[in-house]
């Protein structure tokens, strides 16, 4: 009889641990396909962003967006010129030095030649 039930514990532990390595390898599974995701994701995000500065900075004829982040070898006075508001450093408060602009900061640009074409 006991034999009986020391190979029935036994089986029993072998299909707990069959059923744990099972649950522990799904969780690895599903862990490593988040991280995937989610930098799969970032990268997108960070393209979508290149393209965005890029399309600003080669079509100047176009109007600046209110908000506008700044670019990778861009000053206050580039984008000034480039989207006609001489105002940006009044416009913007948090910005507490002019000369201490950033790739990736945000401004906003009301641009005056806009309002000169509505004349």
């Amino acid at each position: 009889m006991r034999a009986l039930l020391s190979n029935k514990n036994t089986s029993e532990i072998k299909t707990s641990i069959l059923i744990a390595d099972v649950a522990s390898w799904l969780c690895a599974v599903s862990f490593m396909a988040i991280v995937l995701m989610s930098s799969v994701r970032e990268n997108h995000h960070r393209n979508l962003e290149y393209v965005v500065r890029g399309s600003q900075m080669l079509m100047s004829h176009r109007p600046c967006d209110e908000i506008y982040v700044v670019g990778e070898g861009e000053t206050l006075h580039t984008i000034s010129d480039k989207c006609g508001d001489p105002y940006i450093v009044e416009r913007n408060p948090h910005i507490h030095d002019p000369d201490d602009v950033f790739p990736g900061l945000v401004i906003k640009i009301v641009p005056s030649n806009h309002n000169k074409s509505l004349r």
